[in-house]
């Protein structure tokens, strides 16, 4: 049964975010390296106390039809936006860590009307709720996402996905390709890994060096989550100081430096991370899908017809040939800027491809 949804954030909560982020106590020693540095992030929380208006994107989210639903004991938020052509192509868009359903926020409007929208908040994240017990791993959380496309009546549609999202829906394509019409990714996960016969040719090698070396620099974060998310989650679900520079640092450097998504952006997606206090439960992913890595077998493949889009500064991103050994490529679009976040980097160049993937071809609104 479907449960009409509004976000609601007390204004207590409000008061108390303030009241935390006045009394934030800094960090001593050498603040200029080693992490996001000290004046970056004193002047984000300076924003975000004084000038961000949490009130104004609530109530523009609020405009758009929300629900909850329960599928195997989380209460799964989403946005659902029919389109008035019944045959349209029911379009599932899935957002990753450290992002949310916001990511989607600029890409809405450009898609709907094409599409049946289905925007969630994967379990865990947001205004969903993840079970006590545990066991949502990338794959779990596949099996969900097909579930809720099912409850709303659509029994063949297609999925759009960049980080966690790239993952859960290949694992959809693995588990129900018949109900896959499409499947459109702007990220590889990082688990992916199909069995190779004989040797990787010269770009493959210099992918797998790159790969080990942005693991080495950058991959910090991702250790320490799949192996310890508790024990960081009690720090970052205490402190929005905490959380923002943690969220921050992803954004600054993941990001292209030419389309780096708005403060007020990336302030919506960290509040949203604050109020509904689900930090820990969205780093507890890494932890539970260590245990179902996308690893594809020889004479097994994902055979949905996949659209890979790629954003200049997404890395690392493997090449075309080492993607091939394990998907059935149909588009292929290297993307002249952007990075990781390309729903809010490059939304019109996101929303173009989708439509013209799926044969419903996007026009830019007119300047």
């Amino acid at each position: 049964m479907f449960e009409p949804f509004q976000i609601s954030v007390p204004e207590s909560a409000l008061t108390d975010l303030k009241a935390r982020l006045r009394a934030t106590r800094w960090p001593a020693g050498v603040t200029e390296s080693g992490g996001v540095a000290l004046p970056a992030v004193q002047e984000l929380v300076r924003y975000w106390t004084e000038r961000f208006d949490w009130r104004r994107h609530e109530r523009q989210f609020n405009e758009l039809a929300q629900f909850r639903l329960r599928i195997d004991g989380a209460d799964v938020h989403f946005i659902h936006l029919p389109a008035e052509r019944v045959d349209a192509i029911p379009l599932l868009l899935l957002h990753g860590w450290p992002g949310s359903f916001v990511e989607m926020r600029h890409v809405i409007p450009l898609l709907r009307g094409g599409f049946h929208l289905v925007v969630p908040s994967l379990p865990g994240y947001g205004f969903s709720s993840l079970p006590a017990g545990g066991g949502f791993s990338n794959a779990r959380m596949a099996e969900v996402m097909l579930e809720l496309m099912t409850a709303l009546s659509y029994p063949r549609f297609a999925v759009q996905g960049g980080d966690w999202g790239a993952g859960i829906g290949t694992w959809m394509a693995l588990k129900a390709p018949e109900r896959l019409i499409g499947l459109h990714l702007n990220y590889i996960p990082g688990s992916y890994a199909p069995e190779v016969e004989g040797e990787l040719n010269e770009e493959e090698e210099a992918f797998m060096r790159s790969r080990d070396g942005w693991v080495a620099e950058h991959y910090a974060y991702g250790h320490v989550q799949k192996t310890r998310p508790l024990t960081l989650g009690y720090g970052l679900s205490d402190s929005p100081a905490g959380l923002a520079a943690w969220i921050y640092e992803k954004f600054v450097e993941w990001s292209d430096r030419e389309t780096l998504p708005d403060v007020e952006d990336i302030l919506t997606n960290i509040s949203v991370y604050w109020f509904t206090n689900t930090i820990a439960p969205s780093m507890r992913l890494y932890l539970e899908s260590a245990q179902t890595p996308l690893r594809i077998p020889a004479g097994q493949r994902v055979a949905v017809p996949t659209a890979i889009f790629r954003c200049r500064h997404e890395a690392p991103f493997p090449p075309r040939s080492w993607i091939e050994r394990g998907y059935e490529i149909a588009r292929w679009t290297d993307v002249p800027r952007g990075g990781h976040f390309a729903a809010l980097e490059a939304p019109e160049l996101l929303a173009a491809d989708i439509g013209s993937f799926l044969g419903h071809p996007y026009r830019p609104r007119r300047a």
